[in-house]
């Protein structure tokens, strides 16, 4: 281990040399892949998915309208727009554009991608605007006035930047940005490139003269501040994210600072007067021991002054673990996964028991989209699974909810079905994960997908282009349930942390080791595909676990473990990884760090590698420079970057189509062929 690197310089995102290199990658990748007649229906298959009308228009209210961002083929930037509830419940609901950013991009000559849009309360009349330059998380913000559909002169407008930024009143704003200046004379942004400082900004002043309200540490992930406009409890916070995962939280009453001494690991919402608190480690509150992923309610007032009197509105078990919750006006909603199986759970505000409403799907994932809690007991609900494709719910917690729009179905799946299988890992841990094929195949090539990191949940999804371009195809997609994601609450997560991370790849390895011994495929016409996160666990299967896989598609990744916290936001996921420069934490990192893990003679997988040049949260040198090294060792591989596309990896739909047409048509070629006879 050396910390020689011959290709730093691919790290020069957009340095001519760099851009040349990933021109040069580019097109032998394109020109092997995309000839075929299959690759041309994979890519019609695709954008014809993302771009039907069909597909659901979901929705936010927002005061008396709902609003939607679409994108089609007609308007591949996307409109923001806006209905009622009664024309939205037709077939074809009468929609008011607000802004077309495909007209807004060829006007002001920009590549310009949504980002987002910030609505004043209670009028809704204005709305701060967010929009990216080909996709980046830095974006520009500018003030949009709805009656009269025009930016407002001398609004609030801000520069390309990771901002943070959000409404006070009519006239004022919390915003947090790369300042020109800050009065203690340290830097605007933290070491992980977001706010340090936030700033009470007001109407017709410069941002570099508003006045600081709350500023964290360099070394800290970022600082925010809100302000909570719910009628009668009006409130104003401000937090420092000094990690990842934890934060110290304030109450701003007036000149002075009110700690909200709740673990700085833990989840946290104050409605009215009670405090919920949902934990991710152990805590004893009051006398008593509470696991992790528990969710206690308090008294709000009370505790600030150290009362610790509580209830427990949920607790776990080793099958089931809290995922989300939120609230009606009148109801706590909590939404549960029990051994990855939804379950929707109401109690009633107050008294916290439980409550019925009926019209909840069965044998579905089931997630809260939109509530109105200032209001009404109005509640919109997501459902879906792996075979049925996405529906919307609406309705009532006090009464009923009912299915008002579907997605049709991308494919054939009346003859597909998926189960639930445990693979064991080298701990004794069982590991879920499901098996979703078409019934008349039992064997064959498979697509093993995975992410296990930052307690991000797989739950079972409908598979609309990979069920066309995959499943109806024969082949038969692995979704697992890796520790380091969130599917059995915090420690699922926690134990995969830091000196845990090789867990991760444990898992993953178990489950492919599992698949081949049930008969499902051989190693050879085992895939795997992971992004981002799940990019360094495609790195680690390269390096450590080749011997497993035929081909691998790693996507975004991260795979430079030791100069990850070097690279744009990659400072603050230390809590997820370890500090490389601290010896004793690289000491675990460098087992696994697929870049300097790189050696000649790996039985390589076959191996394409995609990354957008303008990811500006992963940086695409991971990418860059990982195939760069695996050339020099001689081995196969294909690389494919997008300009544009940010750490999604696209811009637009055409994008997203062509980009998973590629990841088809290379695993079709290189696992999708079948076994040789013995």
């Amino acid at each position: 281990m050396t910390n020689e690197d011959p290709y730093l310089w691919l790290e020069d995102v957009t340095g001519d040399d760099a851009l040349e290199w990933v021109r040069e990658h580019n097109a032998p990748t394109v020109d092997e892949l995309t000839g075929s007649e299959r690759f041309t229906e994979l890519d019609a298959d695709a954008l014809e998915i993302l771009d039907t009308d069909d597909r659901i228009p979901y929705v936010r209210r927002r005061g008396d309208f709902l609003y939607n961002f679409w994108r089609d083929a007609a308007h591949p930037r996307g409109l923001w727009r806006r209905t009622t509830l009664d024309s939205y419940r037709t077939e074809a609901p009468d929609w008011d554009v607000l802004i077309d950013v495909d007209a807004l991009a060829e006007t002001e000559d920009e590549n310009w991608v949504w980002a987002g849009a910030a609505m004043n309360r209670p009028d809704y009349d204005r709305a701060l605007i967010s929009l990216s330059r080909g996709g980046a998380d830095a974006a520009v913000v500018r003030e949009f006035d709805l009656p009269t559909r025009t930016w407002v002169p001398d609004g609030f407008e801000l520069p390309e930047a990771k901002s943070s930024v959000g409404w006070i009143d009519r006239d004022t704003v919390y915003v947090g940005t790369d300042f020109a200046a800050t009065p203690d004379g340290l830097p605007a942004l933290t070491s992980s490139g977001y706010p340090r400082t936030v700033r009470r900004w007001s109407r017709g002043t410069s941002v570099d003269d508003a006045p600081t309200v709350f500023a964290g540490e360099v070394s800290d992930v970022a600082a925010g501040a809100v302000y909570d406009p719910t009628p009668g409890y009006e409130r104003h916070f401000v937090s420092r994210s000094t990690d990842f995962y934890n934060a110290i939280d304030y109450e701003v009453r007036g000149d002075d600072l009110i700690r909200i001494d709740v673990p700085t690991d833990a989840h946290y919402s104050i409605r009215h007067d009670w405090l919920l608190v949902l934990t991710r480690s152990p805590w004893t509150v009051d006398g008593d021991d509470h696991p992790a992923g528990t969710l206690l309610v308090f008294d709000y007032a009370a505790y600030l002054e150290g009362g610790r009197t509580h209830d427990v509105l949920f607790a776990p078990d080793p099958h089931t673990s809290l995922q989300d919750f939120s609230f009606t006006r009148s109801h706590l909603v909590l939404v549960t996964l029990h051994d990855v199986a939804t379950r929707v759970e109401f109690r009633r505000v107050g008294t916290w028991e439980p409550a019925e409403v009926a019209g909840l799907p069965e044998l579905a994932t089931v997630g809260v989209l939109d509530t109105d809690p200032d209001h009404s007991d109005e509640i919109w609900l997501s459902a879906s699974s792996f075979t049925v494709a996405p529906s919307l719910l609406h309705g009532s917690t006090a009464d009923s909810v009912s299915i008002i729009k579907t997605t049709p179905a991308a494919y054939d799946s009346s003859e597909v079905s998926a189960q639930q299988f445990f693979a064991t890992s080298d701990d004794g841990t069982q590991v879920p994960y499901f098996v979703i094929k078409r019934d008349d195949v039992t064997s064959g090539p498979t697509l093993q997908y995975g992410y296990g990191g930052f307690e991000n949940s797989m739950t079972p999804t409908y598979l609309g282009i990979g069920g066309r371009s995959w499943i109806a195809r024969g082949g038969i997609y692995v979704m697992t349930n890796i520790r380091g994601g969130g599917e059995y609450g915090p420690a699922w997560h926690t134990q995969a942390q830091k000196a845990g991370r090789h867990l991760v790849y444990e898992d993953f390895a178990a489950v492919a080791r599992d698949l081949v011994v049930r008969g499902f495929t051989t190693a050879r016409q085992l895939a795997a595909q992971g992004g981002s996160n799940g990019g360094l666990l495609m790195g680690v299967m390269a390096t450590s676990y080749p011997e497993l896989f035929g081909a691998l598609v790693c996507q975004v990744p991260l795979l430079d473990m030791k100069r990850y916290h070097l690279l744009l936001a990659g400072a603050s996921w230390m809590a997820e990884y370890g500090d490389p420069d601290d010896p004793a934490e690289w000491e675990f990192i460098s087992r696994y760090s697929p870049y300097q893990r790189l050696r000649a003679g790996l039985a390589m997988p076959q191996f394409l590698m995609t990354t957008s040049t303008r990811d500006d949260r992963v940086h695409p040198g991971h990418a860059r420079k990982f195939v760069a090294r695996m050339e020099e060792l001689g081995y196969p591989v294909r690389y494919y970057e997008n300009i544009e596309g940010g750490h999604g990896g696209a811009a637009d739909n055409r994008q997203s189509a062509f980009k998973s047409a590629l990841a088809y048509e290379f695993l079709w070629r290189t696992v999708g062929e079948a076994e040789p006879a013995d």
